[in-house]
């Protein structure tokens, strides 16, 4: 990246004193953006952005996907879990004790245990990222996986399997939508800060009248960054920094030059 100040616009750059953080708000007392709030007295909301909706039982059925006919299920997050159980709940349909279960995280592996007695199960774990699971797969080549996902997915796995020659069955089992943001007094805020493109396409979805001007937006990461110049806005933070890895590091680094200015 190039250097920090250069990233930001000194005409925009003006006094701070509200932020949304498009996420829910953390359970941890401790978290940095309650310690910001209160080192340079801000005002920082949290809304989630984006919602999510499972897939009826009868709109899954419209992908014309047995489960069964496959021997591994790759796992990236807890909303996997819970939907791939309720298909299978509602089919009727219990898993076999030698199926194998592919995790991005120890977390995910763990969470498994609401669903299955993991002790007697096939559990493979990344450290975690979707990358991590690559070399765990190779050893399994012959299985035929199954990627419960939703309808807005990273393309990594599949792109892998695709290059690697290997089984792959996307499974669309849960959706991410908009959520319903029209009592948020949005232009209330002098920082927007964005975590994926599915909550810049929110902020279209429930306020398509809407106008930047003087408010800030931050984004983490470069596909996020991305949406919110294709949207039309200007980007004014991007996270992560080279010294600030967070979205809460990068926000007072920002605030810091914004509020001496």
């Amino acid at each position: 990246m190039s250097e920090i100040s250069a990233k930001y616009d000194q005409e925009r750059l003006t006094k701070v004193a509200s932020i949304l953080v498009t996420q829910a708000r953390p359970a941890d007392n401790n978290s940095p953006y309650f310690q910001i709030a209160g080192k340079y007295n801000l005002q920082i909301d949290f809304r989630p952005f984006i919602q999510i909706e499972g897939v009826s039982y009868k709109d899954f059925r419209k992908q014309k996907i047995n489960i069964l006919d496959h021997t591994a299920i790759i796992f990236t997050s807890r909303n996997a879990v819970d939907h791939f159980f309720r298909i299978c709940q509602e089919a009727r349909m219990e898993m076999p004790a030698d199926m194998k279960y592919f995790c991005v995280t120890e977390q995910t592996a763990n969470y498994l245990q609401k669903y299955i007695v993991i002790r007697k199960r096939k559990i493979f774990t990344g450290n975690k990222t979707a990358a991590d699971l690559f070399d765990l797969i190779r050893k399994h080549k012959n299985e035929k996986f199954l990627f419960p996902c939703s309808n807005i997915r990273g393309n990594d796995i599949p792109d892998f399997m695709d290059t690697s020659g290997l089984h792959l069955t996307e499974a669309i089992m849960y959706e991410t939508v908009p959520a319903d943001l029209t009592d948020l007094d949005i232009k209330s805020f002098d920082i927007i800060a964005f975590f994926s493109p599915s909550g810049v396409n929110a902020l279209r979805h429930n306020f398509p009248d809407f106008e930047q001007n003087g408010i800030r937006m931050a984004a983490f990461g470069p596909t996020t960054a991305r949406a919110v110049s294709e949207a039309g806005f200007i980007l004014d933070i991007e996270a992560p920094l080279p010294n600030a890895p967070s979205m809460a590091g990068a926000l007072e680094i920002y605030i810091k030059q914004a509020n001496n200015q």
